[in-house]
């Protein structure tokens, strides 16, 4: 083990290529697999390779030589299908054994021959002919055709034949089905442990297409939870793919395996003869690429590969150096068909309860009749309404428990949309637990073991859990009954870790804690702090086990109120508010059924807390049900109709130019029959208004906000004429051509899409197809959506500062694919310099950056304009050559101060004379349904002019005449629409905040047992200016610190929707601009609010909208992102301490964007000295212009 692995640090290693191939290639006859031992065999052996190790070992050992010669450091066994269950299809099932021992040992014979360097041998392990996870019969989804035990049984044969063979490793590839791949690695720990040796385990996964999952629906990181049980020292990819197709798949992977990784692809796709005929030079170049970017540890080659190949992949990647191996966090890592990850900050887990026939009647009856097709869709609507794991639970009197535990586990497998979450399987039984086990292929949850029957049994349970690769539930009960106390409960889950952990070696974030949830108000006195004794038994497991999770069956609280639904959703939603703050992390609740705790009325909620902290003695004849709701009225508007009476068309034009719908159907109709050809109506009136509205669009007469509008009415008459398009083209044969086809995405990690749909909508009007991929788009989704679409021009956008990170990424993997399309940068964040220094030179095509909308069209019709093209790309990189060569002089002439000098330079206060101002509140402080209308007068309505391309400072810009009327409009229309959204209270404005004190020690500030980090200014300013840092302004002895988060984006997604239905882009973009302004509105009353009343630092007496707008005030509130301190990282920490996530539902991106993208979070800083600064220019190729 030691010796392949300290290989592995220091070299990348290559295994050969594909036995089959080379077998081919020796064109062997009937004769030669029979050999002298199986003349006589009753059925034909041609194309059992495997036996070639009993029949011909001399072409075995010629072909491991050959690769051995090609500087393969490991050759695998002929042993691929050498097991039972492949066998039995030539009737030799009972040579599996033999035929692996003899395979091993001539690949161990020919390995030792070589003494240059250090050769191995790896028993190959495939994948068997048949599939544990999946039907062969579409009509019977709970049929299969293999068993786990029989898998396992044939497997462990196998085992035993390599392990006599002498094999160095074992090697389980192409696993297409990861409960076949559980199933030999279950046979292979089971046989190490009984032999008691310690030989590596490999893995290989195989990606059967550009979906990126195996053939049994799992996506590649949830293929690697479900397998990392096994301890294997590597995991990799092989077959199905060349090294190209393989390559996102193989990145994914690198980046989440914290051990080695390799890839074997095959020689290219097969070609229209099934053969591959990737030359060794292409295959080798494509791999070493893999080496160059850091992706693996070993490389080598499957299907169509041979020892030439190896021998250029060899050379290939000498001297290159491995792959480091990742620090990846030790966090639950669960899966279905797509992993569940379980960070410290995710918010609570729910676990799915009305699969269970125990606890739902609707369940039990649908499976004791048998109906698994309905029961199904119970399952499925707890995906739907948000559980994120789903119990399942078999055990009743008169069901065969093992049995229908089976045959709905394997119903759910055939239903992606239910299988895609882990499964928690759930008995007080050990045989159905152990029945589901062997029933799924991802990495699930045991529910549950305990101490009940004594030491030994808990580590023989949790010892094959361990084995069979889930975590586990341990009840608190131990062999003197339940826990129902508090005491009992922390001793019980104290004593299993230290068994689970020492004795069992079960990973610490693979365990949860079930402290017992028992029925409060029942009557009975005992029973009154249950659930007192829960939350603080979970407040003590969380400290002691940090790592650990807490669960339990939140429905048991509430058994006594059993028919009334409003008292249990209550007492369920107010239980888990205070057991979540005291630790517990998940929970099995049904997640349809849970009132808002801000929902519950003040006078309930006082009653329910009574019975679950045990307040009062008349708590259960106190208890009482309250509810209460409000309906909204919309406002409509009257509209001029006199320009109804001229010709159809020119009402066409006149509607598209004036941007109405109303009748954009009717009047579309009656023109289309007034033409021969429904096509004639886009081609005649809807082109001639449209080229008017781009004529006046460029001529300055005419902008954004009423360019929107006429797309949305082009849309809609567009959309009434498709039908009759489509029914013409098939009679025809006709194909409508556009302008050109850009493919357009706001990238990974960022929600941001306003400037995105602007930029679309006005290229749509002039005639462009767009392909909108919407937000958070990955890398490798937007390069194949514009290969495959053929697109002329990929467009970039993103409002956060990752995703300029992301940009960059995806220009490397533009160049990395070869691809020659031209690339559009833009977004809040973006700029002409960070384009030209940090993206352009990542890719040899041509990338622009567009500042906005209307420039978008004249640079996209001078690059599809192939009279104009060159210029432009001339103009551009001559421009971009120029931004980079005074960047670099600049670099060079800018001086930076170490971080030491750069703190003698710091902001200063006398801070024994300083007395921080006091809060008059501690703690975290939720506003709920904040009421819109106390937000209109903050709003700073300037830039909402801005993205709508309207330069100027509100209220000049409605009166200056540069935009003559348009303006007044826009503000008309946006001021309608804003007193919508207030009467229908469809937009909801929720707050969490918190001040807290805090102390500072050079650039880091303390808040309790988190700090957050405030980089310091390190240019060279002179002796005379400070070097700025955030935490100059709280002091290093005694202060205060704020923390915030606001949205005003809750319910726009609905919204969005409707209008996206009445194909209406004007209003979409116009609501987003609205809940934007109103979010930084929100923000700035809530700091408003801070000063005078919260902490009260301030008095602000006669303050007005544009004071607030100009910061006419003491204090700042920066955030994360901000030049001041642009690592949005920091956003984690807010999270953590106002628990974000939970109490207002606004969530993080992996690359920190806020969702509802309408919501803004950050610091509260009441120093009266404290002020807005940059530390931009400390690093190389930030964006230096951006200001907040």
């Amino acid at each position: 083990m030691e010796k392949i692995k300290n290989i592995l640090k220091n070299k990348i290693m290559v295994i050969d290529g594909a036995m089959g191939t080379m077998v081919q290639s020796y064109n062997l006859k009937e004769s030669d697999f029979r050999g002298d031992r199986f003349k006589d065999h009753k059925n034909d052996l041609k194309g059992n390779n495997e036996i070639l190790s009993i029949s011909r070992p001399d072409v075995v050992s010629e072909i491991h030589r050959s690769y051995l010669d090609a500087g393969s450091d490991i050759i695998e066994t002929n042993s691929f299908s050498a097991n039972s269950i492949s066998q039995k299809d030539y009737n030799t099932e009972k040579f599996a054994y033999e035929l692996n021992r003899c395979s091993a040992e001539i690949a161990k014979s020919e390995a030792k021959k070589f003494t240059d360097k250090p050769r191995f041998v790896a028993g190959a392990i495939g994948p068997t002919n048949r599939t544990a996870s999946l039907s062969p019969d579409v009509n019977n989804p709970e049929y299969r055709n293999i068993s786990f035990d029989l898998l396992r049984e044939s497997y462990s044969e196998q085992v035993s034949g390599l392990i006599d063979g002498g094999v160095d490793l074992f090697l389980v590839e192409t696993v297409f089905d990861t409960l076949n791949c559980k199933a030999a690695l279950f046979a292979i720990r089971e046989l190490l442990e009984q032999k008691n040796i310690n030989i590596p385990i490999f893995i290989s996964g195989t990606i059967t297409d550009a979906s990126g999952r195996t053939l049994s629906g799992q996506t590649v990181e949830a293929f690697l939870y479900s397998i990392i049980h096994a301890n294997p020292l590597a995991v990799g990819l092989n077959c199905a793919l060349g090294a190209s197709e393989m390559r996102p798949w193989l990145s994914e992977l690198s980046k989440s395996a914290a051990l080695y990784v390799f890839a074997y692809p095959n020689a290219g796709l097969p070609n229209e003869f099934g053969e591959y005929d990737q030359s060794p030079e292409h295959m080798a170049d494509e791999i070493s690429g893999f080496a160059k970017e850091g992706l693996v540890n070993l490389v080598g080659g499957c299907c169509g590969t041979t020892p030439d190949h190896i021998s250029v992949i060899a050379e290939s990647v000498n001297g290159i150096r491995p792959r480091n191996i990742p620090n990846i966090d030790n966090y639950t890592r669960l899966s279905g068909l797509e992993p569940l990850t379980i960070r410290p900050e995710s918010n609570f887990i729910n676990i799915g309860e009305r699969t269970n026939v125990t606890g739902s009647s609707v369940f039990r009856r649908l499976i004791k009749n048998g109906d698994y097709e309905k029961a199904l869709s119970v399952a499925r609507d707890q995906v739907e309404n948000g559980a994120q794991i789903i119990d399942i639970n078999m055990d009743e009197g008169l069901l065969d428990s093992e049995y229908v535990m089976e045959t709905f586990l394997k119903m759910i497998a055939s239903e992606p949309d239910i299988s895609k979450v882990p499964v928690m399987i759930d008995s007080s039984k050990w045989s159905v637990l152990e029945t589901g086990l062997k029933n799924i292929q991802g990495k699930g949850i045991v529910n549950s073991i305990s101490l009940k029957e004594g030491e030994d049994e808990f580590i023989r349970q949790a010892k094959e859990i361990k084995k069979y690769g889930a975590a586990v539930i341990v009840m608190a009960f131990d062999e003197n009954g339940q826990a129902d106390t508090y005491d009992r409960k922390v001793e019980i889950c104290l004593r299993a870790y230290s068994v689970l952990i020492n004795k069992v070696g079960m990973n610490g974030e693979d365990i949860i804690f079930d402290p017992n949830i028992f029925a409060v108000a029942t009557g009975i006195d005992d029973h009154n702090d249950y659930a007192k004794s829960f939350i603080d038994a979970a407040n003590t497991i969380k400290e002691k086990m940090p790592e650990v999770h807490v669960s339990g069956g939140v429905s048991n609280l509430s058994f006594s109120f059993r028919g009334n639904d409003a008292i249990r959703e209550s007492m369920h939603s107010i239980f888990l508010y205070h057991a979540i703050k005291a630790g517990m992390d998940m929970g099995i609740v049904n997640p349809g059924q849970l009132t808002l705790y801000d929902d519950i009325s003040s006078d309930l909620k006082e009653l329910i807390e009574d019975v679950i902290f045990n307040r009062s003695k008349n708590s259960t004849e106190n208890l009482v049900l309250a509810a209460g709701e409000y309906i909204g009225q919309k406002k409509q508007r009257e509209k001029d109709l006199s320009w109804r009476k001229i010709d159809v068309n020119e009402r066409l034009v006149y509607a598209l130019v004036e941007g109405v719908t109303d009748y954009i159907d009717e009047d579309t109709e009656e023109a289309r029959r007034n033409f021969k050809r429904p096509i004639e109506v886009i081609e005649g009136p809807l082109m001639d208004g449209m080229n008017k509205v781009g004529d006046l669009f460029q001529a300055g007469k005419m902008f954004l906000p009423q360019v929107v509008k006429s797309a949305r009415v082009m849309k809609k008459s567009v959309a009434h004429l498709v039908p009759y398009i489509e029914e013409e083209k098939e009679k025809l044969g006709t194909v409508t051509k556009s302008n050109g086809k850009i493919v357009m995405a706001t990238v990974k990690g960022d929600v941001h899409d306003i400037g995105k749909n602007i930029v679309g909508v006005v290229l749509g009007c002039n005639g462009y197809d767009i392909i909108d991929l919407g937000v958070m788009v990955p890398t490798e989704k937007i390069i194949q959506t514009a290969i495959d679409e053929e697109a002329d021009i990929i467009g970039l956008s993103g409002l956060i500062t990752p995703s300029l990170d992301e940009m960059v990424y995806v220009a490397k993997e533009m160049e990395r694919r070869k691809l020659n399309i031209p690339l559009m940068i833009g977004g809040a964040t973006t700029s002409r310099r960070h384009t030209a220094i940090k993206i352009e030179e990542q890719y040899s095509g041509f990338t622009v950056h567009v500042t906005d909308a209307s420039r978008s069209v004249g640079v996209v019709g001078k690059l599809l304009n192939e009279n104009k093209i060159e210029d432009l790309i001339s103009y551009t990189r001559n421009d971009y050559s120029r931004i980079r060569e005074a960047y670099l002089s600049n670099s060079k002439k800018r001086s930076l101060l170490t971080i030491n000098d750069a703190r003698d330079r710091k902001f200063s206060v006398d801070w024994d004379k300083y007395i921080p101002p006091k809060p008059k509140f501690s703690g975290i402080e939720i506003l709920k349904d904040y009421p819109i209308t106390n937000l209109v007068d903050y709003i700073d309505w300037t830039p909402f002019f801005h993205t709508w391309e309207m330069r100027g400072k509100f209220p000049d810009i409605l009166e200056n005449g540069k935009y003559g009327n348009e303006p007044q409009k826009l503000f008309d229309d946006a001021n309608e629409l804003l007193d919508q959204l207030i009467n229908d209270k469809r937009l909801t404005a929720d707050a969490v905040f918190g001040i807290y004190p805090a102390i500072s020690k050079d650039e880091k500030v303390s808040v309790d047992s988190y700090t957050f980090n405030f980089p310091r200014q390190l240019t060279d300013k002179g002796q005379k200016k400070f070097n700025y840092s955030l935490a100059d302004f709280i002091s290093p002895n005694e202060d205060y610190i704020g923390l915030f988060a606001v949205t005003a984006g809750k319910g726009i997604e609905q919204i969005i929707s409707e209008y996206e239905n009445e194909l209406d882009d004007y209003k979409i973009i116009m609501v987003k601009a609205i809940a934007d302004r109103l979010a930084e509105a929100f923000a700035e009353k809530l700091h408003q609010m801070i000063r005078t009343d919260y902490w009260g630092y301030s008095i602000e007496k006669d303050i007005n909208i544009n004071d607030l707008i100009k910061e006419n005030y003491d204090g700042i509130r920066p955030a994360p992102g901000y030049p001041a301190c642009p690592d949005h990282a920091e956003k984690d920490t807010i999270w953590k301490i106002l628990n974000v996530e939970e109490n207002i539902g606004i969530t993080l991106t992996e690359n920190r964007a806020m969702y509802p993208a309408s919501s803004v979070c950050g610091w509260y800083f009441s120093h009266p000295e404290s002020c807005y600064f940059s530390v931009l220019s400390n690093e190389v190729g930030i964006k230096d212009e951006n200001k907040r």
